[in-house]
C-alpha cells in the first residue's frame, strides 16, 4: 500500500493543484487526505464525473496546469462526452490525469452492480484510445508510474488514467465533523417508511443507491415484510427519480415514493423539472439530506448551499417541505402524504450509519422479478 500523502507530493512535484471529482470508496482514504490537506477552493466535489471533466478543461484553460479527477468507475458513463467531446486530441486536446477506482475488479468480490463495469473498465478506455495503467502499490513503482505518465502528457497535452485497485492506500482518518443534525438517516426512514405503511394500502418505493436502499432493506427485514413493494436502485446514482417516474406515469393508481439522497439528486438534477413537467398526480420525492456522499466516506456534497423546497417549487413541483427535527417530520409527514403532486420532502439527517448496516440477500434481478409482480398484480 501507498500514502495519500505520498501521492498528493507526486502530483504536487508536477504542478498539479486543483483536485476535483466525485468521490469513491476505493479511493476515500486519497480524497480524505485531500480534503483535509488541500485548500477547500481546490478541492472540489463536483455534481456528477463529466462536470469535473469539465472544470479540469477550464483549469487548464486558465493556467496551463493539468489538474487530478477522481471517480469511481460507474461514473466513467457520465465522463466518456468531455473525454471524446472536448478534451480529446482531435477536439481541444486538454491534459488532465484520472483516478478511477476499480470497483468490480475481476477476482475480487464486490457488489453485482459493479462486477459488469469491473471487467471493462480497462477496455473502455482502450476504445476511447486513453492511455491507462494500473496505480501501482509500492512508492517506488508508483512514483515511477506517476513521473511516467506526466512524461506522457506534456509530450501528448493527453489525459492519462490510473486505475486504482481497492487496498492500493493506507487508511487514513478523516478530521472528524460535528453532527449537525438531530436525526440518523436510519431514523427517518423507518418513521417515513412506517408513516407510508399505516397511510397508503397502494404504493411503492423506489429507493436510491448506497446506504439508503440497505437502511430501506433493513427496515423490511426487522419489521418482518416482504421486499416487493421496494425497488432498490443498487447502482445508477442519481436515476432513482427518473426510475420513478416511469413508474408513476404508468401506474397511476399506485403511490409512487421515491427516496432520495443529496448526492443523487445533485448529480442529475435535471430530473427534477422533468418531473414536473409531467406532474404525475401520484408522485411523492423524499429527499435524505446529510450534505454527503455518506457510502463511499463521508466527502461533503454542495447540498449545504442548495435549498432543495425553493428548487423543487422552482422546477414546478406542487408541494414542497423540509424538516429537520424528529418533531417536525411526524407533523409534516400526514400533510406531506395528502398534499397535490409531485411534491417533495427534505429530511435534514445526519452523516453516518451504522456499522454492522447489512446489505440486501437477493440479488438485483431477483428483486426486479418480485416488485414487478407485485407492481403489476394489484
Amino acid at each position: 500500500m501507498i500514502s495519500a500523502k505520498f501521492v498528493c507530493d507526486l502530483l504536487k512535484n508536477q504542478d498539479v493543484d486543483l483536485f476535483c471529482g466525485v468521490p469513491d470508496s476505493l479511493l476515500k482514504d486519497f480524497c480524505a487526505y485531500v480534503t483535509d490537506n488541500v485548500p477547500k477552493n481546490k478541492n472540489i466535489i463536483t455534481a456528477n464525473e463529466g462536470n469535473a471533466i469539465a472544470l479540469a478543461a477550464g483549469h487548464y484553460l486558465a493556467t496551463k496546469k493539468t489538474a487530478l479527477v477522481y471517480m469511481q468507475n460507474s461514473g466513467i458513463g457520465n465522463a466518456i462526452n468531455p473525454l471524446l467531446s472536448l478534451t480529446d486530441e482531435e477536439v481541444y486536446n486538454i491534459p488532465l490525469i484520472i483516478f478511477v477506482g476499480w470497483r468490480g475488479e475481476p477476482n475480487k468480490p464486490d457488489e453485482p452492480q459493479h462486477v459488469k463495469q469491473g471487467k471493462v473498465t480497462g477496455e473502455i478506455f482502450d476504445v476511447c484510445k486513453i492511455e491507462h495503467s494500473v496505480l501501482p502499490q509500492d512508492e517506488k513503482s508508483a512514483e515511477m508510474a506517476i513521473n511516467k505518465a506526466f512524461e506522457h502528457i506534456r509530450a501528448t497535452l493527453k489525459p492519462y488514467v490510473f486505475i486504482i485497485s481497492k487496498g492500493t492506500f493506507e487508511k487514513y482518518e478523516k478530521k472528524k465533523i460535528p453532527k449537525k443534525f438531530e436525526m440518523t438517516r436510519e431514523e427517518a426512514i423507518c418513521k417515513v417508511a412506517e408513516f407510508i405503511d399505516k397511510k397508503d394500502k397502494n404504493y411503492v418505493i423506489i429507493s436510491t443507491t448506497g446506504q439508503i436502499s440497505r437502511e430501506l432493506y433493513e427496515y423490511r427485514e426487522r419489521s418482518k415484510q416482504p421486499h416487493n413493494k421496494d425497488f432498490l436502485t443498487v447502482g445508477s446514482m442519481g436515476q432513482a427519480s427518473s426510475i420513478a417516474l416511469g413508474i408513476a406515469l404508468e401506474k397511476p393508481q399506485k403511490t409512487v415514493y421515491c427516496f432520495d439522497g443529496d448526492g443523487a439528486i445533485l448529480m442529475h438534477m435535471g430530473a427534477l423539472p422533468v418531473i414536473a413537467q409531467q406532474s404525475p398526480k401520484n408522485f411523492k420525492h423524499i429527499l435524505f439530506n446529510n450534505e454527503a456522499h455518506d457510502s463511499v466516506g463521508g466527502q461533503k456534497t454542495s447540498a449545504d448551499s442548495v435549498n432543495f423546497k425553493e428548487l423543487a417549487t422552482a422546477c414546478g413541483y406542487k408541494n414542497a417541505y423540509s424538516v429537520e427535527r424528529t418533531e417536525d417530520l411526524e407533523k409534516t409527514l400526514d400533510d406531506f402524504i395528502k398534499s397535490e403532486a409531485p411534491t417533495l420532502l427534505e429530511i435534514k439527517v445526519q452523516c453516518g450509519a451504522r456499522a454492522d448496516l447489512g446489505r440486501p440477500k437477493e440479488k438485483p434481478v431477483q428483486n426486479k422479478i418480485a416488485f414487478m409482480e407485485k407492481l403489476n398484480a394489484d
